[in-house]
């Protein structure tokens, strides 16, 4: 008996052993199929399965930060801030991580905890360069926020009630028609769990904001079932359509959405075609034509620009061909994300930005020129929230009436369409409005604000030193370097301060011996202090900028941002131009220094492939560089194959792209 009840409770252990180990394995398997669809693009999935993983404790720290990655990742940023937490606080988050997790925060209205978390990157010594300087331009709008929530316009705003619990955005006026982009259609977008886009007309009602109904196909030439459509825009006489096609799920990423143009011809839409002013490795999308159809503006992330998407425009002549885009330069282009223009009939641009100071992420920004200076001025409340607002249309010749998008709280679904309307009031004695209550008058005097410059110059190290003596010459970004003034550190290593005006862009060279001659772009686009924000009739404003120098040192060797190289191929990419211009500036900067310029391989293919396929980049980067004036004696090519991984086993694509990098070595000064 003794025996039997032994082998039983044996049995038994053996049986919760192996139902253990087959439940570990089972979630192992959950857990890699949750990496292979995030690195799909389906995020939505990928999320279910990082879920379950946490729920039978596997690589929970890791689920967690690849949850928030998948949910910022799908545009659904506040849903992932606890889970960003979880894995910041665990050490399994990126460094770059942290600012969007700061993101998130500020788009959840959490603006004292976002500025803390900003400040937090800004200081870390890992972060990337540019991410800090967007935080550090974060800090200082957070701090300006809650005056943005107290511009409020004389605007009401109204749900329409043909929005659903999925996504409606983009609304285009045609005709009596409202013409919108909508998740109806039946497949599901793996990426964010919701149908997948399409075009839909309806009519507008006598009162707008009641216009209801099922909105109908716009067009069966059009409708494709298992890909998105959206942002559709008309020329003024309505016979031609450009709008944005992609994301089928079945090309890693997001950057298979192009701008597709569809004309009217006999009362039916012809078969769209794809626009030559696509970029094939970019995102292309929301598209806008100007008042008289000549002009076609856009975003795109193409290479070249300010930010991450920017606004071009690029004209179209009566043959329906097109101009070479050009950008809209950083008046209205930020390092962050400028998309959906569109131009009113009094000529002003209106587009969404979350570069410019805002309440949180996209808001709805004006554009004017007044003696070819451009202003860009945030709307205000009730057009704006910390949350997405964007895709701004008027109805009417008025510019007074019209819709716009957004996923601010108390709405039917995720994106929604708002009718605007302005409400007419007028002064009980019909009195001209008085200069006191315009905002750029104080007192009866016209505000006005000078902007100066000052800064201090450390050494690039983690004690950051005060550098006293350095020269740093303030110019002008021209071909001349035109210097305007020219200021010599002090012990403190602070110098300045230099006025500088708004809207202009400057670059600050600085020279001390025993360092290497550093170039500081400055740029006051941006910067201007909107007049609502000022107290005074007189302000004066200081600007503080740090340049840090790194010391002139044999062997040292430093890492070129974003000098990559597509697979298998040593030819120069645009991104890679930008970026070995700055070098050759740099070694004309410092005419003394002569480097190697090295070149590694990721590890996908075999080592003497990989040596002889990183001498031949890393020659075609020498040879760039002589092209731009630099002594061929000054510069040796060395290849390294994959003997000097930044990523032993890398398996994205991200992290073989890390691996495949370009770095230069001091050999003599």
């Amino acid at each position: 008996m003794k025996k039997t009840l032994r082998t039983n409770i044996n049995g038994l252990a053996s049986l919760i052993f192996i139902l253990y180990i087959t439940g570990c394995h089972s979630i192992s398997r959950v857990y890699k199929q949750g990496l292979k669809k995030f690195d799909n693009g389906e995020y939505e999935l990928a999320i279910q399965d990082f879920e379950k993983a946490v729920a039978g404790n596997y690589e929970t720290d890791r689920s967690h930060f690849m949850i928030a990655e998948s949910y910022r990742l799908s545009n659904r940023v506040r849903e992932a801030i606890p889970y960003y937490k979880k894995a910041i606080d665990a050490g399994t988050a990126t460094t770059a991580s942290r600012f969007e997790y700061a993101y998130a925060l500020k788009a959840s209205g959490l603006y004292d905890e976002a500025r803390n978390e900003f400040a937090a990157f800004a200081q870390s010594d890992s972060a990337d360069s540019k991410l800090k300087e967007r935080a550090r331009r974060e800090i200082e709008i957070l701090r300006i926020a809650p005056l943005l929530k107290q511009n409020k316009m004389n605007v009401k705003v109204e749900n329409m009630l043909f929005n659903t619990p999925g996504s409606e955005f983009s609304p285009v006026v045609l005709g009596s028609d409202l013409v919108i982009s909508s998740s109806r259609k039946e497949t599901v977008y793996k990426n964010n769990g919701q149908a997948m886009l399409g075009l839909y007309r309806m009519k507008i009602g006598d009162e707008p904001s009641e216009s209801g109904g099922t909105p109908t196909v716009f067009s069966q030439n059009i409708f494709v079932p298992d890909v998105n459509e959206g942002s559709p825009a008309f020329t003024p006489d309505g016979k031609t359509l450009v709008f944005a096609r992609g994301n089928s799920g079945k090309k890693k990423g997001p950057q298979d959405v192009h701008l597709y143009m569809s004309r009217l011809v006999d009362g039916a839409w012809t078969e769209p075609r794809y626009l030559p002013v696509n970029d094939s490795l970019s995102w292309d999308g929301s598209p806008a034509f100007s008042r008289d159809g000549k002009t076609l503006y856009f975003a795109s992330n193409r290479p070249g620009g300010f930010g991450g998407i920017d606004i071009y425009r690029t004209n179209m002549d009566a043959s329906g061909r097109f101009s070479k885009p050009v950008n809209m330069g950083e008046d209205i282009n930020t390092p962050g994300d400028e998309m959906f223009p569109y131009v009113a009939s009094d000529g002003r641009l209106f587009f969404a930005s979350d570069g410019h100071p805002g309440l949180g992420k996209l808001d709805i920004f004006v554009a004017t020129r007044s003696q070819g200076v451009i202003t860009v001025e945030n709307m205000g409340v009730p057009f704006n929230t910390p949350q997405d607002d964007f895709g701004l249309v008027f109805y009417g010749e008025e510019n007074e009436n019209g819709f716009f998008a957004s996923n601010r709280e108390g709405g039917r679904g995720d994106d929604d369409i708002y009718y605007f309307y302005t409400e007419k009031t007028t002064r009980p004695d019909s009195t001209p409005i008085a200069k006191t209550d315009d905002p750029r008058y104080f007192n009866g005097e016209l505000k006005v604000v000078r902007y100066f410059l000052a800064g201090n110059v450390i050494s690039n190290d983690p004690e950051g030193t005060p550098i006293d003596s350095a020269i740093v010459h303030v110019m002008l970004p021209d071909t001349a370097d035109h210097e305007l003034a020219r200021f010599t550190t002090g012990e403190a290593g602070t110098f300045g301060n230099q006025k500088v005006e708004e809207v202009q862009n400057y670059i600050l060279l600085t020279e001390r011996k025993g360092y290497i001659s550093k170039r500081t772009p400055f740029s006051m686009n941006g910067k201007t202090i909107p007049p609502i924000f000022l107290t005074k009739a007189l302000t004066d404003t200081v600007y503080r900028v740090t340049i840090r120098l790194d010391r002139l040192e044999l062997n040292k060797t430093f890492v070129l941002e974003n000098i990559y190289y597509d697979l298998n191929k040593y030819n120069i990419r645009p991104d890679a131009a930008a970026e070995l211009d700055k070098l050759a500036q740099e070694l004309k900067d410092n005419p003394t220094i002569s480097i190697e310029l090295s070149s590694h391989t990721d590890s996908r293919a075999s080592d003497a492939y990989n040596l002889t396929l990183s001498q031949r980049r890393a020659e075609s980067a020498v040879n760039y560089l002589i092209s731009k004036g630099i002594d061929e004696s000054r510069l040796v090519a060395k290849g390294y194959g994959e003997r000097q991984l930044i990523v032993p086993n890398a398996k994205t694509e991200e992290e073989h792209q890390r691996n495949r990098r370009t770095e230069f070595t001091i050999l003599s000064y």
